[in-house]
């Protein structure tokens, strides 16, 4: 049996652009795209976890707005549960720590990148491709 692992993700709003974040060569999934965010923790809420997760990887302070969906996608390590939310920051821009690159992008450029699969239904979404 699979492990699941539940986590969210920041679809992040800043002048009519998203901000897309690529894993590091180091990271499961290794160069794909993905909305930020990480592991709910024990106890927490979606948004608790996202604001948490944010605040730890990108040093910045999110307004966490409404659910956008959850998808479910299986892995070789396991299955993730990733549920997207739309967000605003509330201050300070983005901190590169863990991630190779993160990019401001309109949505019609979203399509030309390579993004997980977990996260792909959420592109599809908020890009109306859906």
């Amino acid at each position: 049996m699979k492990k699941v692992i539940n986590v969210v993700g920041a679809i992040i709003y800043c002048d009519n652009k998203v901000l897309c974040a690529q894993r590091s060569e180091k990271m499961s999934l290794p160069l794909m795209w993905e909305f930020p965010g990480g592991k709910i923790e024990k106890n927490e809420t979606d948004k608790e976890a996202l604001i948490r997760e944010i605040k730890e990887e990108m040093k910045c302070d999110l307004i966490v707005d409404e659910k956008v969906t959850t998808t479910t996608h299986e892995y070789d390590f396991g299955i993730v549960n990733l549920t997207t939310y739309k967000c605003t920051l509330n201050d300070k821009q983005p901190t590169l720590t863990e991630h190779k690159e993160i990019k401001w992008l309109e949505l019609n450029e979203l399509s030309t990148l390579e993004w997980a699969p977990a996260d792909i239904p959420a592109v599809k979404i908020i890009t109306g491709e859906d």
